[in-house]
């Protein structure tokens, strides 16, 4: 007798965080929704084999909107893929967690300073309201922020980290390691796994990652994609 494979709530990470934790952030049109724009630019769908989430999509997003979205597979007719970053997705199974007590937890006013190390360092988005996701904390010396981690998609069992990055002035000292340590400990506390995404090229990245206790699960695709045009 043939059977199905329940799809895991990872595969769709997106769309577990804005119908579930991260709801009240929702712009929800049916079975499409998408974060604030100066929050963060994740899109999901509820079922990307069912056309009526592209519908819904289609409409949160206009006609011939462009945006980009994972956890999907080919794209219904009509929609255009402009680009597709390949990733990698890691879960804890072996991190140790535990707090550092040089980690400051940042605030709205520490804001312009995430900014400017995210514009120095590049790990990925993160934009004026992005702190509003979950808890971020950082390590300054001299008063300078020189590296930052934080949660981002949180969805039910599970929190991502994300935003981990270290002024280059500062690298080969184990800062992203105790941060990384330090955000998983926090979400550990609370009865969630930890997990992250990074480029598939990230290489650098992966084995930092692997070394501290995560495992790949999963390649998923991040598309650019454009709705269809109106009429």
């Amino acid at each position: 007798m043939a059977t199905t494979t329940e799809p895991h709530i990872l595969d769709n990470p997106a769309w577990a965080a804005l119908s579930g934790p991260h709801a009240h952030l929702a712009e929800r049109i049916g079975s499409a929704a998408r974060y604030p724009s100066d929050v963060s630019p994740f899109v999901a769908v509820g079922d990307p084999q069912e056309p009526h989430s592209w519908a819904d999509l289609a409409a949160l997003i206009g006609p011939g909107g462009t945006t980009v979205v994972t956890g999907v597979g080919d794209v219904p007719d009509g929609w255009e893929t402009l680009d597709s970053v390949a990733g990698v997705q890691l879960v804890a199974t072996g991190l140790r967690t535990e707090a550092d007590p040089a980690a400051v937890r940042l605030g709205p006013a520490d804001v312009p300073d995430m900014l400017d190390l995210v514009d120095r360092t590049r790990p990925g988005p993160f934009l004026p309201r992005t702190i509003v996701l979950g808890a971020y904390y950082g390590i300054r010396e001299d008063g300078k922020l020189v590296a930052m981690a934080g949660e981002r998609l949180r969805l039910p069992g599970w929190t991502e980290i994300s935003a981990v990055c270290t002024d280059e002035a500062y690298r080969g000292r184990g800062l992203a390691a105790r941060l990384i340590r330090h955000v998983g400990a926090g979400i550990v506390a609370r009865g969630d796994t930890p997990f992250l995404h990074t480029a598939a090229g990230n290489t650098n990245a992966i084995r930092l990652y692997e070394a501290l206790g995560f495992t790949q699960r999963r390649n998923p695709l991040f598309r650019t994609v454009r709705a269809p045009q109106a009429g």
